[in-house]
Parts: C-alpha cells; sequence; structure tokens
C-alpha cells in the first residue's frame, strides 16, 4: 500500500482520503498511509453530500479511496472537487465497475504491481497521522488531527485491563465504524495487543449477520452505539439463537438506556462497558469499570452504576463547573458543564486557530476543552452525562435531564425509541415533550406511558405530552438529532396552550 502511494505521487503529509467500511483493505489503508508520513483522512459516507464535499475539499485531500458503495457519492459529486487527482476503488479488477470518476483505479490491480518490502520512514511521533471531522450538526464540519504520539498513548491506555482489556486472547469485532473516530481506536489497540479482528463490512446494523459473524468467529468482545445492540438483542429474542463467546460489549455514541444493560446481562450473561468520549478527544475520555470493595453490590445496584459514563482513564483529567467557571464537587449532586484535558485531546482544528482561548480553539488558556456536555461526577469518580448543553430542558429556573427522561421511555416494554426536547411554555419557559417510536405491533398509548414513568421520575421531569412518530430524525453517526426533530416541531403547542 505504501509504495502504491509512492507511485501515485503522494508526499510526506498529505491528506489521503477514505470512503469505507470496516473491511481489511481499509485497515491496510490505516497502516500504509500512516506510517509512510501521509495522514490517513476518513470522511463518513453518511453525511449529507454537501458536507462530504467541504470536507473532501476543507482538507485538500490528494487521493480519495472509495468503497463500490459508495462510488456513486463521489460520481455525483466529482465536479467539485477540483483537488482529487485520483480515486481508488477498494475492489477487485473482477468486480471493477464502469465509473465516471476521473482516473479511477482499481486497488486490488494497483498493489499488485507493488514490492512487499517498503523503507519505512522515522520521523517525529507529534507527525499527523490521521484525521477525522465532527459531523457537523451545526455550522460546518471541523477537522481533528490526530499524531502518532496521541494516537500510541490513546491505544495503550485504552487497552488497559480496567480499560477494554485488549489481549491476543481475545476475539474483537468492532462494528462502530472506522470513519466515526477511528472505530474508537479499536484498529491500532487490538492490533497492538494482538487481539484477531473480525471485520463486519457494510453490515453494521444487520442483527442476522452480527450474530453469525460473532458464532462463527468466537467473537469475545464488541464496540457499538446502543441503536445496534438493540437491534441485536431484538434479533436474539425473536429466533432464539445466541452468542454464547461473546464475554462483553462497550456502548459509546450515546447515552446507553438500562433495558440494554439489563437484557445483555440477564438474557445472555455478557457485561456492558459503557463509555464516553468524543472526536475531539480520540474518542476514550471514560468507560466503565468496577472498583475494588464492589464485590457485595445488588445486581440492581450494578445495573445503576453500568447506566453512567464511567470513570476517568489515565491521561484523562475532568471537571465540572457551573455558568461562572468555578468548579464543582464530585458529590454526584451537583452538575455542571464537563470540561477535560489530555494528551489525547485535540488542541485545535484543522485550518483554525490554535491560540488557546482564541476563536476557533477548542481549548482555554489553561488546556481544558469544553465538550458541551453537561455531567455530574461521584465521589468514586464515575462520570454521568446528563445532557447536552444545548439540549439541556431549563423549565422554571431548573434544569431538566432529556437523556433522564428518554432512558425512562425506553425501558418501557412497548417503546422502541424516545426522544425528549424543550418546548416552549408560557409559564414555565419550557418543558419536556417526549416523541416516542412504538415497538412493531404495539399500540401504547400516551396514558400508559405517563403513568409508567410517574414512577421513575421526577414531578418536573415529567414530560407534558406525547408525540407518536414512526421514526426518529438521526446523525450520520447514529445519535438523535435533536435540531432536526426541534425543527419538526418548532411550531408545536402543548394542549392546555392549544
Amino acid at each position: 500500500m505504501a509504495n502504491a502511494l509512492v507511485e501515485l505521487g503522494a508526499k510526506f503529509g498529505d491528506r489521503i482520503g477514505t470512503l469505507a467500511w470496516n473491511d481489511y483493505r481499509h485497515l491496510e489503508l490505516y497502516y500504509g498511509v500512516s506510517g509512510s508520513g501521509m495522514v490517513c483522512h476518513t470522511i463518513n459516507p453518511k453525511l449529507f453530500p454537501e458536507q462530504v464535499n467541504y470536507i473532501i475539499n476543507h482538507a485538500e485531500d490528494r487521493f480519495i479511496f472509495v468503497d463500490l458503495l459508495v462510488v456513486p457519492l463521489l460520481e455525483a459529486l466529482k465536479d467539485h472537487l477540483p483537488m482529487v487527482e485520483g480515486y481508488i476503488i477498494l475492489t477487485d479488477e473482477a468486480h471493477m465497475p464502469n465509473t465516471t470518476l476521473p482516473n479511477a483505479m482499481c486497488y486490488e490491480t494497483l498493489l499488485s504491481k507493488q514490492s512487499t518490502a517498503f523503507d519505512w520512514p522515522e520521523f517525529d511521533e507529534n507527525t499527523a497521522s490521521a484525521m477525522c471531522y465532527t459531523s457537523g450538526t451545526t455550522g460546518n464540519p471541523k477537522g481533528v488531527v490526530y499524531s502518532h504520539r496521541s494516537t500510541l498513548l490513546h491505544a495503550i491506555c485504552g487497552s488497559m485491563p480496567d480499560a477494554v482489556a485488549a489481549s491476543y486472547k481475545e476475539t474483537t469485532l468492532p462494528i462502530v465504524p472506522m470513519f466515526h473516530v477511528n472505530a474508537w481506536g479499536s484498529p491500532y489497540a487490538s492490533l497492538m495487543a494482538g487481539s484477531k479482528m473480525v471485520m463486519p463490512g457494510p453490515k453494521m446494523a444487520d442483527g442476522e449477520a452480527l450474530q453469525n459473524l460473532i458464532e462463527t468467529e468466537k467473537v469475545t468482545f464488541s464496540s457499538g452505539v446502543p441503536t445496534i445492540w438493540l437491534g441485536l438483542l431484538d434479533y436474539l429474542e425473536k429466533t432464539g439463537k445466541t452468542i454464547p463467546t461473546m464475554t462483553r460489549v462497550s456502548v459509546g455514541g450515546a447515552a446507553c438506556p438500562r433495558t440494554i444493560i439489563e437484557r445483555f446481562k440477564q438474557q445472555h450473561d455478557i457485561e456492558v462497558v459503557q463509555g464516553w468520549g468524543m472526536t475531539e478527544t480520540s474518542p476514550l475520555g471514560t468507560i466503565f469499570c468496577k472498583k475494588a470493595g464492589m464485590e457485595e453490590l445488588t445486581q440492581d445496584e450494578l445495573f445503576d452504576l453500568q447506566c453512567m459514563q464511567g470513570r476517568g482513564v489515565f491521561g484523562i483529567e475532568m471537571r465540572i463547573v457551573d455558568e461562572k467557571n468555578q468548579e464543582l464537587p464530585w458529590d454526584g449532586v451537583a452538575f455542571g458543564a464537563l470540561k477535560v484535558k489530555g494528551p489525547w485531546v485535540a488542541s485545535g482544528y484543522y485550518g483554525l486557530s490554535k491560540v488557546p482561548g482564541s476563536e476557533g480553539c477548542p481549548v482555554d488558556e489553561l488546556g481544558w476543552f469544553d465538550t458541551g456536555d453537561v455531567a455530574t461526577i461521584n465521589p468514586q469518580g464515575y462520570m454521568r452525562i446528563t445532557d447536552r448543553t444545548k439540549d439541556v430542558i431549563k423549565t422554571g429556573g431548573e434544569w431538566v435531564s432529556s437523556i433522564e427522561i428518554e432512558n425512562a421511555a425506553v425501558s418501557h416494554p412497548d417503546v422502541a425509541e424516545a426522544a425528549a426536547i424543550g418546548r416552549y411554555h408560557p409559564k414555565w419557559t419550557e418543558r419536556p415533550l417526549l416523541v416516542v417510536v412504538r415497538k412493531a405491533d404495539k399500540s401504547v398509548s400516551s396514558e400508559q406511558i405517563i403513568t409508567f414513568l410517574q414512577s421513575k421520575l421526577h414531578k418536573l421531569s415529567m414530560p407534558d405530552d406525547i408525540v407518536f412518530v414512526d421514526e426518529l430524525p438521526h446523525t450520520a453517526t447514529g445519535k438523535l438529532n435533536k435540531l432536526a426533530l426541534r425543527k419538526t416541531l418548532e411550531n408545536y403547542q402543548f394542549p392546555a396552550q392549544a
């Protein structure tokens, strides 16, 4: 791969784009591109075309490696990508498509002409290794650049026993996409530790395909977002099939509903390891692990603990602050804006100011990165995200957590998915509105859900109304798109106001 890049004329520091799934060719690119001193720029093919267009041009990618399924996207954009010199399609000659992409090449044909020996260059550890853009739900996406040093430190600390415990004894299935913050570091930590890797290709949300891979390849550990796990759990329940070799699953990208934790443990004896992070934190910030002295906790108490986002891993410092930037106590009660810093936390965005505290720089003068999350931290160091700053519902001068409402709602057996947003109220300024997707063939009513929630939520957090929809909007990374939801329901009025 590295020899092919040299033959193409790519040079040290060039950005090399990828639009690809979790497969072996993409893994070859991770190492061939970065190891030769270039920057492996993973691009999310699920983004809106105009976002993909902006990202490729902003990064000034010289070459794009593209999966067969994504070729039509680039064909539609090709006239707007003047800096791209060639497109390498990730397939062999037998499956090479007829394409309108200029200077299109076949990946396997390109590699077949190259030597397997390469004189790997040595360079400063702070050299750029990889690049990933934020999803850009507001404004243009921003490019986060990872160095070789930050990537290695992230892999080392992420593979420790109280993190994902990567080792040669494990078989790991990274379902989280390789274009989503480098699959949470799995391609680095797994190979560093010698774990066998099983790659799902584009079938990341297919319960049947995932169950078959897990059973056939004897997968012991896997990572993915909550919606993936809900789909797999429902498939296993429907078919009666099992995943006997799996011992742990890692959940991130969004708050993990308690029902996922309970179902994995009670139905499959699998432990859920919840974590938290962002594109700007490479992404690992916190991860769940039990501490000594917790052996006597009941199963319900453990479930409560697993619903939190875990403890900070070595290398990450955390703090929560109030609106005046005053640090708040770790008492499990106070909650405020979550800030972090560490050796793999972004200190700047590609093409924007890197002067701390200036506009466009993500860190302040002391190096703290404002995550945009609202959190609480208990005396044992377990952090719980209560909301995004922009998603907090402010009612009667109090903050209400939309995540708390959503997690309570999806624990109802007839609810498939739920989102809570704040809508205008003349007395309280805002009140919670709950938007619900029923499970297939279920007809649960608003009144039944309200009754169910009364024992789970504080009166202030109780939704004033429930709206049923066929589906909820999601971002390209699988998170609830509350910006789109608020736009759709911008003229909504609570019944008492109507």
